[in-house]
């Protein structure tokens, strides 16, 4: 099922963490071993200025690489890592289990748990990443929410191929493959998986297995009505 496999959806050739996805069958299964991942590395080193009303918990377990960003007002706790060129904006929500490569924009008011963003990929407004992944250059317009628990509180499954294939996971946002770009006030279900280069259209609510190179819009119109 190379649908499923992490080489359908990132290019790692680059990406300092990619041993993270050595051996996953599912792309999903990496989001498992973050943490396991994380208390592996020698963390605690710290390579930026960390202005006045930056709250950094655990610096112990935190790496932040050369000529990174760090805004007052950011919020970053312990496991992470934080690559080099990085921005971490006025109000970013870092909750721990959180790895980002080179050139991420971790944004205002966004928030991350347990999720990892490839080189270059940005959330750069009001953006929930909860057990997501996004690859290289992937673009979240503002008020992206990669929604990650189901409403019955089951574990989340994936539909694939005529087949719902248990996850195991009762958290598991959105994997969002290499240079895709979200529209503002785009919402994922639990468990999407959308491959490279798709282009989605604001305010669309999407979920599933979304091949590759695919435009998502909706056929909904607007009627307007005189009065």
């Amino acid at each position: 099922m190379k649908t499923l496999s992490p080489d359908y959806y990132f290019n790692l050739s680059l990406f300092a963490h990619a041993e993270l996805f050595k051996d996953c069958v599912h792309v999903w299964e990496a989001l498992m071993r973050i943490n396991t991942y994380l208390l592996n590395l020698p963390l605690g080193k710290i390579e930026v200025d960390v202005p006045h009303g930056t709250f950094l918990i655990n610096p112990e377990q935190i790496s932040i690489g050369k000529g990174t960003v760090l805004e007052p007002g950011a919020y970053i706790k312990g496991p992470c890592v934080i690559g080099e060129n990085c921005s971490v904006r006025h109000g970013a929500y870092i909750r721990g289990d959180f790895i980002a490569g080179n050139g991420c924009v971790i944004g205002h008011d966004t928030e991350v748990k347990n999720a990892v963003m490839l080189d270059k990929a940005q959330a750069g407004h009001f953006a929930y990443l909860g057990d997501t992944i996004l690859g290289n250059r992937v673009n979240l317009g503002a008020g992206t929410k990669c929604a990650n628990f189901r409403l019955d509180h089951m574990p989340v499954k994936v539909f694939f191929e005529g087949k719902n294939i248990s996850t195991g996971l009762k958290k598991f946002g959105a994997i969002i493959g290499d240079e895709s770009q979200l529209g503002c006030n785009s919402v994922t279900n639990p468990g999407s998986l959308i491959g490279k280069q798709v282009l989605c259209y604001p305010c669309i609510n999407m979920g599933g297995v979304i091949p590759s190179r695919q435009i998502i819009r909706s056929n909904q119109q607007i009627v307007m009505t005189p009065y």
